[in-house]
Order: structure tokens, then sequence, then C-alpha cells
């Protein structure tokens, strides 16, 4: 180890809590070998200007609707709903360019970064070009994506998208959905020639997504795992879907298989720790048992599912069954995992009309609950070392600034329930160490500027 791979942290959030003189170690990869409390500041190693956290891993992200956030925030018509809103994100995606898909998610990471995820998986379905023909590289938009991460600092996990049919019953694809849609086989080439152009890393996984199982049918998906090992080398690789998001999409299901989307899906498919189930919004006492005993992660994705009116997990339910989450950003109305986990509460609150639903026995203080699980689920979702200060698990963390209004004279066991609870002033969060490096510092990323003018000449060209 050298100085330069040494951080001193008077006060670090280990898995047990809140430690005193905490020096973290790292290798060149950007993996911590050692975190040791109770140590002795050493006279040549840097010291954090502030009390260091676990970054948080971002669960569930469409980079291009970050462009077209705030766009659809008025009535469409007199019913206006999810479905509606899709119609609106189904045009805006047609106009997304290859150039402009990279200048999106290079800004969108970078505000990632300044929130604090210092992970993202990416659940990329735009594969083709306008008119529904396929770019000669397989891999052109997934890869403009992977770039993106890599140069902005942040941990990526990219999930292409299978996307077959329109409904239930494998029903034709809509024209507008012509830049989705894909086979088994096509997918897991698009996968190979991802992989083959940028091999894996200490800051990137690969994994798949069959997008809902509205979009596929059973026989595609037992397709699409079967291949999946062989086209990642990896028996963990993550597999990520929509399901129940929408009571119309469990009315459907029902309708068509006989069965509601969560149990349909338990009852045919391994459905293990390696899966993350996005949403799960509509899911009834069963299903809510039976995700929490598969071991699987529910990717909870709160500002976009108050956004589209989806209605209210059942997460006081599945939380005392034992059940994991993770939070995501989604369609990016907000980049904040503060404000999902802030939601997640107030939801709860809302529907029950108590106070502090979401603490429990071992954890009184509902804001430190929240973080550790949602940093576990998420870190799992990944697919990666993640989510922790400890050996073995990537240089990711937060620097938090010791001033800032919702710290400052609190005691350290009240400082997550102030950042997480508390909307004062600027963020909390002044620097960000990713892999090692040290991406913002001062509230600041190192390329904002390049990369927040390119984000607006895209817009422009967008809304034009």
């Amino acid at each position: 180890m050298t100085a330069n791979h040494m951080l001193f942290a008077e006060h670090a959030y280990l898995p047990e809590g809140w430690r005193r003189n905490v020096l973290l170690e790292w290798d060149d990869a950007g993996v911590l070998r050692a975190v040791t409390p109770d140590s002795v500041p050493l006279a040549n190693v840097a010291r954090a200007t502030g009390p260091v956290m676990p970054g948080m891993p971002n669960l569930h992200s469409h980079a291009f609707q970050r462009a077209m956030a705030g766009l659809a925030e008025y009535r469409a018509n007199a019913t206006d709903n999810f479905w509606s809103w899709r119609d609106l994100m189904y045009r805006f995606a047609a106009r997304i360019t290859p150039e402009g898909l990279g200048a999106i998610a290079r800004w969108l990471y970078i505000e990632m970064l300044k929130a604090g995820y210092t992970s993202v998986c990416e659940f990329h379905y735009v594969h083709h070009a306008a008119d529904g023909s396929r770019y000669a590289n397989a891999a052109e938009l997934a890869g403009r994506v992977v770039d993106a991460a890599a140069s902005t600092g942040i941990g990526m996990t990219m999930l292409p998208v299978l996307y077959q049919y329109s409904g239930f019953g494998a029903r034709a694809p809509r024209e507008d959905q012509r830049r989705f849609i894909n086979t088994p086989q096509g997918l897991l080439e698009l996968l190979a020639a991802l992989r083959h152009a940028r091999p894996e890393h200490a800051a990137l996984r690969y994994g798949v997504a069959p997008h809902s199982l509205r979009a596929v049918s059973e026989a595609s998906l037992r397709a699409l795992l079967a291949g999946l090992d062989d086209a990642v080398s990896n028996t963990a690789s993550p597999i990520h879907i929509h399901i129940a998001e929408q009571t119309g999409e469990v009315d459907d299901c029902l309708a068509t298989t006989g069965a509601r989307p969560v149990q349909w899906l338990l009852d045919r498919f391994d459905v293990d720790a390696r899966w993350c189930l996005v949403h799960a919004t509509h899911i009834d006492a069963a299903e809510t048992a039976a995700l929490a005993k598969s071991g699987a992660v529910a990717g909870l994705c709160l500002t976009t599912e108050a956004n589209l009116g989806d209605g209210i997990f059942p997460a006081h339910a599945y939380l005392e069954a034992q059940g994991r989450f993770g939070v995501g950003s989604d369609s990016h109305i907000g980049v904040d995992w503060r404000a999902e986990l802030r939601l997640l509460e107030y939801g709860q609150r809302l529907a029950r009309r108590q106070r502090n639903v979401l603490a429990s026995d071992a954890h009184s203080h509902v804001a430190d609950r929240l973080f550790d699980a949602a940093l576990a689920g998420g870190a799992q979702a990944t697919g990666r070392a993640t989510g922790a200060l400890q050996a073995g698990c990537r240089a990711d963390w937060l620097v938090l600034d010791p001033d800032h209004p919702s710290l400052a004279e609190h005691a350290p066991d009240k400082w997550l329930s102030g950042i997480v609870f508390c909307e004062h002033g600027e963020t909390p969060v002044r620097d960000v160490y990713a892999g090692g490096r040290r991406v913002v510092e001062a509230r600041r990323h190192a390329d904002e500027d390049t990369a927040y003018a390119a984000y607006r000449a895209v817009v422009a060209d967008l809304l034009a």
C-alpha cells in the first residue's frame, strides 16, 4: 500500500455502524484491502474532510429518460396514467441518436455521483436505429452507455433488455416499439459483442433484463436464461425484470395465464438471489411472503412510482418477512437515494397513518434500517462486491459535509436521520470516491461543465 491508496476518517460508517478513526486502504484495482477502526492517524495519509459512508448502488436506470424529465407533467387525457406517459416516452425514444444517448447518459451519471450513487444498473432497451433496423454494431447504443459510465467513474451493471411483444399472449409489437424488439439469440449476440469490445473489470458487470412478463413469453424467457451463463461466463450474473408495476398488468396477467405476475414467475422459474424484481408494487400477501423467501431483491423506485401514480409497495409486510430491497432512480425525475428512502417510509406513513413504520426492534432509527437494507439489496442487484466499507468491496464511498445543517451539532447516531428525512440547503454529500478515485470534490465533478454543455445541446435538438 502507498499513501495514495489510503484515507483516514475520523468517523466512518462500517457494517456495524459508526466507528472512530478509521483507516481505509485499497489497491490499484480500486478494491478495499483493509478497513481498520481505532487507528492512529499517519502523517503522510490524507484525511477525509467529514464523515465517510458507503456509496449507494442505483439498481434501476433508463438513462435516455433523463432528457424527458418534467416534459410529461400535463394532463394528456381525462384518465392520464402510466400508459399515456408511456406513449410520450416512446415518441421521445424514437428521436434518440447514439451520440445523443451517450451525452445524456454521461450527464446523468455525473448527477448520480454527485448525489451519492456510486454504482448503477442500466436497464437498457433502446437497441436499434430509429426505423427499427439493426446497427452494423449490434451493441452500438449499449456501448455508448457503458462508455459514458466509464468516463465518469461510476460502477455499472449493464442489463440489455429482451423485448419481444406488446402484451400478454405474445401480441405483436407496436410500431413505436421497433427500436426495442429483439429475440433471445439476438440479445445474447448483442451481449457477446459488448463484452468482446469491453471486457469486464472491477467497475463493470453484465446481466440481462427480460423487460416484463407482457413483453416476453415463457419460452423466450427460458431461452434467454439458458444462454445467459454461457454468454457472460458467470453463473451469478444478474437478472432484472419489471413486474406488477400497474394494476392493469396484473389484470392482464390474470386474464391470460390465470395467475398474478409475481406468483406466475415464482411458480415457473428458479427465482433466487441473482434476480431483481423491479417495482413489484401490486403483490398480495402470498406473493409478498414468497418473494421475501426467494432471496430476490425488490427494486423500488419511489420517485418514479409516485410520479407515474403506480401505487404503494407493501414495504412493512415485506420487511417483516425479511425481504430484500434496493432503490433506483428509474425515469430520473429525481436523482437522489435520500428521496427514495424518504418516500418509501412516507408512503407507509400515509397508508397506515402512523410514524416510523419501517423501524424495527434491531433499528429504532428508520433511516439506519433503510440505508443498511438498500446498500445490501442494491449491491446484490449489481452482481458486484460493493455497498460496504469492508475488505473485498469496491472502494466506493461518500464524504459528508460536517457543517451541513442536517449534521452540524448532531451526534453520529442521528446523522442518517438528518440527511434522509431533512431537506435543508444543498446536498450533504461533499466528496465521492468510486473505485478509490475521487470523482467528486467539493460537490463538483471534474467533467461536469463539458458534460452539461453536451447534454444541453442534445436536449435542444430533441425538443427542436
